[in-house]
This record gives structure tokens, C-alpha cells and sequence, in this order.
């Protein structure tokens, strides 16, 4: 039996739940309900709540490891335990934009893959081939159950972002020149680009520039990203996923005692606006 990619498992999860929308599971202890507060592990117990209760709405997670490492010792034991609860059809896209060469790119690529079991990972490709290698190398030749996927964080939605992702390279923006090599190393194994939701334009051309690869598009919500020119931009002539992130709006949709149907009813409420604006 050959290996499953992410790009088929998220496309099964997307097709099944009819669903472009990737939750973000980023816990901050001070926000989180007043009803789970005195349970023995108060974050994983939500996350769980937060899961069951739209695990059939969404075609992916995303956690961000950052939510996990603040947690301290309890961070990475909250963190496994969070994957360990999502359904196994659903994949899972940790967020830790990591970025390093040589030997520990490769532990970085171990902690993520091989420890935690993550369908695909978040790199920061600033430094260069060697650096994100053997995140490629490790996606396809460590695991024998699966592809993992390398998305590269391409162009985001900060306001900074302009600082560098958008200079110019030999005529082209260089998040244009990430895009071409996302493309060129996706031959060696499954690559997506991170697209922020605040640069529509942007996302047009890099999806008629990368086709076929999977695109993480964060900023819809709190960072004022448009979202029907996100998902129309998104999915152009695309052969490649869509994932629409959404995180805080989710989660937080109440902070009482209703805090799972309340997020039931957001993910379920964006799910619908998302596809209203998906082309047939």
C-alpha cells in the first residue's frame, strides 16, 4: 500500500465535512471559560470540548505551538494529547514557523513528524535550501504511513510583512521568488504556501503561479482580511487545497458556560459564508 499524502487526507476531510475552514487551536489560559477552570488540565479539556464539537465542520486544525510551549511543562504533553483527539481523517497542520539548517532543521523536522505525528508543519524558508531540505527529506522518508507536508510561509498578513516579504527581486517581489522555489521543491515532497487573507492580488497570482500546491491563508477576522476575495482568489483554476484559517473567533465565541455551542454555531456560521463564495 502506498503512502497517503496530506494534499488527498485534506482533500477527503474538505470533500466530507464540505469544508475550506482550518481551526487554529491556539488556548490562552486567561481567556478560557470559567467552566473549565477547575478541571486537572484545563486547556486540553477545552480543546477537546472545542473538537468534538466541530470536527465535522472543518477540513482541518492548526495549532500553534507557541499556545503550547507558554504553557511550560504542560505544553508539550497538552499538545500531543490535543492531536491525539482529533479524529485520524481530519489532518493536522502544526504552526511553529520554524526555519534552521543542518542538524537541527532535522531535529526540528523529528520533534514535529516523527515525535508529535503532525500531517504538516509551518517553515520559515528565509534561510535557504539547506535549511528547509531536510524538512523535505523527513516528510517522505521517515514516515512510513504518510507524506507530510512543508508549507512555507510565503507572504503574510502583518503590516511588517512589507518590510521584506515584498521587495523587490530582479523584478519580482521575493515572496514571488519563496513561491517559485515551494513549487520547484514540491518534486522532492508535498510543499503549500502560507498567504495572508489581507493581500488578495497577491494570492491571485501565486495561485496562478502554484496551481497544484495547498495554500494556508490566515488573517480573516481580527486582522481585517477580506474573505470572499481570499477564497475566490484561493481556489483559481486550483488543483491545490484551500484552508481558511480561523482561530480566536472561534474559540472564543463565548467565554460562559455555552463556550461548545457557541463555537459550533461560529465554525458552523463561517463554513457557510465560506462556501458561499466557493465557485461550483
Amino acid at each position: 500500500m502506498g503512502k497517503t499524502s496530506f494534499l488527498q487526507k485534506l482533500k477527503a476531510a474538505a470533500a466530507r465535512n464540505n469544508s475550506l475552514l482550518c481551526f487554529g487551536l491556539d488556548p490562552v489560559p486567561a481567556r478560557l471559560p470559567e467552566a473549565v477552570m477547575g478541571k486537572d488540565n484545563p486547556v486540553l479539556y477545552f480543546n477537546k470540548k472545542l473538537i468534538d464539537a466541530t470536527a465535522d465542520l472543518v477540513c482541518a486544525y492548526k495549532p500553534n505551538f507557541a499556545f503550547y510551549g507558554a504553557l511550560g511543562e504542560a505544553g508539550w504533553p497538552t499538545l500531543k494529547a490535543t492531536l491525539e483527539h482529533i479524529p485520524s481523517h481530519i489532518p493536522v497542520l502544526v504552526d511553529a514557523k520554524v526555519g534552521d539548517i543542518g542538524s537541527t532543521a532535522e531535529r526540528y523536522a523529528h520533534m514535529f513528524f516523527g515525535e508529535l505525528g503532525a500531517d504538516a508543519l509551518t517553515v520559515n524558508p528565509y534561510m535557504g535550501s539547506d535549511a528547509v531540505a531536510p524538512f523535505l527529506e523527513y516528510s517522505t522518508g521517515a514516515l512510513e504511513a504518510s507524506e507530510r507536508c512543508v508549507f512555507l510561509i510565503c507572504l503574510t498578513s502583518n503590516p511588517g510583512a512589507d518590510d521584506f516579504e515584498t521587495l523587490p527581486v530582479d523584478g519580482c517581489p521575493l515572496y514571488r521568488r519563496v513561491a517559485e522555489k515551494a513549487v520547484e521543491w514540491s518534486a522532492i515532497a508535498p510543499c503549500g504556501l502560507v498567504v495572508g487573507a489581507t493581500r488578495p492580488q497577491a494570492i491571485r497570482g501565486l495561485r496562478e503561479l502554484a496551481p497544484e500546491l495547498p495554500f494556508l491563508i490566515p488573517g480573516v477576522g481580527t486582522q481585517g482580511g477580506d474573505l470572499e476575495s481570499a477564497v475566490q482568489q484561493g481556489q483559481l483554476a486550483s488543483g491545490g487545497g484551500l484552508l481558511i484559517n480561523a482561530s480566536r473567533g472561534v474559540m472564543y465565541a463565548s467565554s460562559g458556560p455555552d463556550f461548545e455551542s457557541a463555537a459550533r454555531h461560529a465554525a458552523h456560521t463561517l463554513r457557510a459564508e465560506i462556501n458561499r463564495f466557493r465557485s461550483p
